[in-house]
């Protein structure tokens, strides 16, 4: 896979990031190496291999999805920084 400054560009955007070209460089070389190590995996005979779906044996531990006493939504919204009678206010996060 080719690592190119656009490439950088564009994942810099989704990540809502804002890189010199400096930064770019430093960046793309080391996306490369990178890159670079995990194809050479593809290398190893993995035949006769069992795959792996978890690295330990354990599984999850789940709490009882049980009924409990909660806030009410009066006392809930009385504690928030922000809220009206019906409703929590959140700064906004989203630009686009």
């Amino acid at each position: 896979m080719e690592v190119t400054k656009e490439l950088i560009t564009h994942l810099a955007g989704l990540a809502r990031l804002e890189f010199n070209e400096e930064d770019t460089r430093q960046i793309q070389d080391d996306l490369t190496r990178m890159i670079s190590f995990v194809e050479k995996l593809n290398q190893l005979d993995t035949s006769g291999v069992q795959p792996l779906l978890h690295m330990t044996d354990q599984t999850d531990v789940l709490r009882a999805d049980r009924l409990e006493p909660s806030l009410e939504r009066k006392t809930a919204l009385e504690l928030a920084p922000d809220a009206d009678d019906q409703y929590f206010y959140v700064p906004k996060v989203i630009k686009k």
